[in-house]
């Protein structure tokens, strides 16, 4: 899985300016989306045994459960490997992924999907809770197994005196965490029934085609499952130990299990073909039970409505890269249908930063009103939106929630119910009044209480929750909220998950989800209703006074939607699977004929479909469904001793550590040897970062002191201000194409500061005070000057990026500035930079690219922009044109190439995905005084990804010019070389 982009403007600045920025425009050239401070954190620690425990105050009941995971999973995991970690642990805890996403820990730009990481140079750990303890128990866990893979690998080599040996696969690394910390369970189950089946499991020895992603991780899980089964578990240890004996993990491999890949894949594959072909006798693939209503992308909740008598489904999806709300009629046909039309956009305005596709549900309610989450400036809103006029009414955000989830209608339309994520992590349910405002919390404990659903009479909401007795194995059933009395009381049972409960709209039947068929299915429970003086109709005993004749078709009264006695009791009368889906299915949701959509997991993909009549899938008269429910046992924190003792936390104080320290010679055959050091530093956190920079220009031993070349600079990211600040001191002699030979000495400080609007927009500012002496060689002619540099940026970004470069949305920038000698008043220029990039889709995976962009220094003394090169006028050489204006027009499309290449050698392989083509055309000039040329350039163009960090780019095309006094068509600078050019360079498309 890919972290999102850099963080650019700290790094980018603290680069710049240590390297000796004389304050130009270019200091503020650069695109990017914003990690922001929405918070600014109380940190404390406690010290446990073997950790440092980080946490704020308003999670610490949260960090002290952390805690106690930590060192259970210290103990155990110090035994599997048979090592323990020669240092203390820091692990960084947060309350909620919102926060998470915060952490100045690295620099990028955290995914939803990403649930925890550790960062190997300091050793820290930092995960994020989500309201579920069995997932805080499980990431803590994945995470510690890699402190402990770190910790014996360094510890095999230094052993054997190997300062290298045969490195781990990432999906052996990411393989054994998943299963140390979590063995098997549902999602795996579901993901590799799906991969065998759909025919697209990678055999291990063809791995690193999907290194990184999601299949990697679970296809790792799996093959390190089979290793323990087949050949013991003491072997995956050894696989550990004997890292030093081969210089290739299959080497390794071999020594350890007697197979290498080829053989190993072998036996692997034969046994999963074993294990799930036989599944097919009783259990079909999606599609094989139910037509699907889409196709493309990933498209999930589902909620119906009618309007003007039509009925239409509203649900998530990311067709477009982006994710949407969508809306889509169910009348006619499939291929009758219109495509499906997007009522909300995603994912590019910070009113609608980002839906949850898999987590939030979507509900309707009879007046055609769209009840929604998205984040929004730092947590989550609900929106309410008219499906009609389609326009938002209410915007509701709350102080102390930050995550809200599926929010769902009060039968009267006045409330809705939700659950929500406070700043302390504990995941409960809330109304809202949405004339007052007025907020009520139902649930206050560690809890997950998820997934609500309002009864059509008004009166209980059941809701899934892990405060079943199984809970701290991940066990979730459903439960029922009595409005009248607050009281919580079991509806399902028993150690599964039963997830995202669903009323009909009579209230005769609930459906949801649950693995209780050893797979996500849709269960549906037709519901009874009892005095509460009666035994329980489920556990057998007599129903006296009787609901109705027994020898009526339906022997109880199952319709509770409309007025109902206020001492009756709703309960399950009959449960029933209703799809037998050999892969998932989820988000069951009722239609106003007796249907249900659903959406289903083929293929590796996420699509919606129609299960017609449900209720006519069950017997006239009831089969009681006993579920285990006279053996329901406590909610099981209630017996829970898993927080052993108090210990005092102390508050946060920073300490630094060195992250960077490097040192460099470099030879130059013009200006001759260079040596020098960087350093970086930062507390434990990262929000106070400093960098630090020493070398030397100088060519004879009398020159050292005067050549010292020294800068320091600091970040500070408390704030959702950034800060950067510095000084430094440079000295020596350089070369460039418009000035030639010169020496400079400058020295000053800087200053820069970035606020963020949103993810998408900020502003930014920066100063820069410097002294400096500079003498051009041959010419005689020195000058000194105290120069003030100041620069102001806006700049947008909500860009969708594919594999090589951004695909869709915009990016643009403005930057004004002025660099004045305020001393002798020899310099005085000021610039002005407008770029603005557009990309059009034109299919799911081809786009137009479009960009126009204007530079300009006007004044005395100004510095001079590039062009040429693969990054702006391609066919020309680097930094062949320049001069005070510069403009560039270009324009590209962008369409796949080949999907997948795969090339093997004796000794491995490696993978090339998604590679690009792209037709180009680029026109532009830089130049002094009047325009009077303009050099262009077309061709086609290949782009590969190498692992998600670096693009080649490969172009060929011709070179053709423009003279507007000659209305010549080549330019005599260039007549020696050939219009034909093939240019192989690096970097992102713009």
């Amino acid at each position: 899985m890919r972290f999102g982009r850099l963080k650019i403007f700290p790094l980018f600045l603290a680069i710049l300016f240590v390297a000796g920025a004389s304050g130009e425009a270019q200091a503020q050239y650069y695109f990017g989306r914003n990690k922001i401070q929405y918070n600014q954190f109380d940190w404390h620690i406690i010290k446990t045994r073997h950790f440092d425990i980080y946490f704020y105050p308003e999670m610490e009941e949260l960090a002290r459960v952390g805690a106690a995971y930590a060192e259970e999973a210290y103990r155990t995991l110090a035994a599997r490997f048979d090592q323990t970690v020669q240092r203390r642990i820091p692990l960084i805890f947060y309350s909620s992924h919102f926060h998470f996403e915060e952490t100045n820990v690295v620099p990028y730009l955290i995914p939803e999907g990403v649930g925890g990481f550790f960062e190997y140079i300091k050793g820290r750990v930092v995960i994020p809770a989500n309201g579920s303890l069995a997932d805080f128990h499980h990431v803590i866990w994945h995470e510690l197994v890699h402190v402990f893979t770190h910790s014996k690998v360094s510890r095999v080599m230094k052993d054997n005196k190997k300062l290298q040996g045969a490195g781990l696969p990432l999906w052996f690394i990411e393989g054994i965490a998943e299963y140390w910390s979590q063995g098997w369970d549902t999602q795996a189950e579901m993901v590799l029934r799906d991969a065998v089946i759909s025919g697209y499991l990678v055999p291990i020895e063809e791995m690193y085609q999907i290194s990184g992603t999601f299949l990697m991780y679970k296809e790792g899980q799996a093959v390190c499952r089979y290793i323990a089964r087949r050949y013991g578990e003491v072997k995956l240890l050894q696989l550990f130990e004997n890292l030093w004996k081969g210089e290739r993990f299959e080497l390794v491999l071999k020594e350890t299990l007697g197979k290498d890949y080829r053989e190993l894949d072998s036996e692997w594959l034969y046994w999963l073909k074993k294990q799930y072909f036989p599944l097919l006798e009783k259990e079909d693939l999606p599609h094989r039970i139910s037509p699907r209503i889409t196709r493309e992308g990933i498209n999930t909740k589902p909620a119906f409505y009618r309007e003007d008598g039509k009925p239409y489904v509203v649900f998530y999806s990311n067709r477009t890269g982006y994710s949407n709300i969508y809306r889509m009629p169910l009348t006619g046909l499939r291929k009758e249908r219109p495509r499906p039309e997007i009522l909300v956009r995603g994912e590019r305005t910070s009113e609608f930063e980002s839906f949850h596709l898999l987590q939030s549900r979507l509900d309707i309610d009879r007046q055609g009103r769209l009840a929604f989450v998205s984040k929004s400036h730092g947590k989550d809103a609900i929106y309410i939106f008219d499906l009609r006029r389609r326009e938002v009414l209410q915007r509701l955000q709350f102080k102390e929630l930050v995550i809200l989830s599926s929010p769902c209608w009060s039968p009267d339309g006045k409330k809705l119910v939700f659950s929500a994520i406070d700043f302390s992590g504990q995941n409960d349910l809330y109304t809202v009044d949405l004339e007052t405002g007025a907020l009520d919390r139902l649930t206050n404990d560690l809890y997950d209480d998820r997934d609500p659903a309002w009864s059509p009479n008004g009166r209980w909401i059941v809701f899934s929750s892990d405060r079943t007795e199984n809970g701290d194995e991940g066990a979730y059933n459903l439960f029922l909220l009595d409005l009248n009395t607050g009281e919580i009381d079991y509806l399902t049972h028993g150690k599964h998950k039963d997830y995202s409960p669903s009323w009909s709209p009579d209230g005769r039947y609930l459906a949801f989800t649950s693995d209780r068929s050893g797979a996500f299915n849709l269960w549906v429970i037709r519901t009874g209703l009892r005095y509460p003086h009666q035994p329980s109709l489920l556990a057998g005993g007599p129903s006296s006074p009787p609901l109705a004749h027994p020898s009526e078709p339906e022997p109880y009264v199952t319709a509770i939607a409309g007025a109902v006695p206020p001492d009756y009791i709703v309960e399950p009368v009959q449960m029933k699977q209703i799809t037998r889906i050999v892969t998932a299915a989820f988000d069951p949701e009722w239609t106003d004929d007796g249907s249900l959509l659903f959406s289903s997991f083929e293929n590796f993909n996420f699509q919606l479909q129609e299960l017609k009549d449900v209720p006519g899938l069950f017997p006239k008269r009831p089969q009681f469904s006993l579920d285990n429910l006279e053996r329901k046992g406590p909610f099981w924190l209630q017996t829970s001793a898993f927080i052993s003792h108090r210990i005092a936390s102390i508050k946060y104080r920073r300490k630094y550590s060195l992250d960077l320290a490097q040192s460099y010679v470099t030879q130059d055959p013009i200006f001759g040897t260079y040596g020098g050091a960087q350093l970086a530093i930062s507390d434990i956190l990262g929000n106070h970062q400093y960098y630090f920079l020493v070398y030397n220009t100088a060519q004879t031993r009398d020159e050292i002191l005067k050549s010292l070349n020294v800068a320091v600079s600091h970040l500070d990211l408390t704030r959702r201000i950034n800060l950067i600040y510095g000084a430094y001191h440079f000295a020596g002699r350089f070369f460039n194409y418009y000035e030639g030979f010169f020496y400079e000495r400058r020295y000053g400080g800087f200053f820069g500061m970035s606020y963020p609007f949103s993810v998408f927009r900020r502003m930014e500012a920066s100063v820069n005070i410097r002294n400096s002496d500079k003498e051009w060689y041959g010419t005689g002619y020195r000058r000194k000057a105290l120069l003030i540099s100041n620069f102001v940026s806006f700049v947008h970004d909500n860009s969708l990026w594919g594999p090589t470069g951004p695909m869709d949305g915009s990016r643009y920038l403005v930057t004004l500035g002025n660099t004045v000698d305020v001393r002798h008043s020899k310099v005085n220029f000021t610039t002005v930079i407008v770029d603005y990039r557009r990309y059009f889709r034109l299919g799911r995976r081809v786009a137009l690219a479009t960009r126009t962009m204007g530079s300009f220094n006007i004044g005395k003394e100004t510095v001079k922009f590039f062009m040429g090169g693969s990054w702006d006028l391609r066919g020309y050489k680097i930094w062949s044109l320049w001069g005070e204006k510069m403009v560039l027009f270009s324009q590209e499309l962008r369409f796949p190439f080949i999907d997948r290449l795969a090339i093997r050698f004796p000794i491995g392989g490696v993978g090339f995905s998604s590679i690009r083509g792209a037709l180009f055309w680029d026109n532009g000039n830089a130049w002094d005084g009047p325009f009077r040329r303009l050099y262009g350039s077309y061709g086609l163009g290949l782009r590969v990804n190498l692992g998600g960090a670096l693009v080649l780019r490969l172009d060929h095309g011709r070179k053709y010019h423009v003279d507007f006094r000659k209305n010549s068509l080549w330019a005599k600078e260039f007549k020696q070389e050939p219009r034909r050019f093939t240019q192989f360079f690096f970097g992102w498309d713009f």
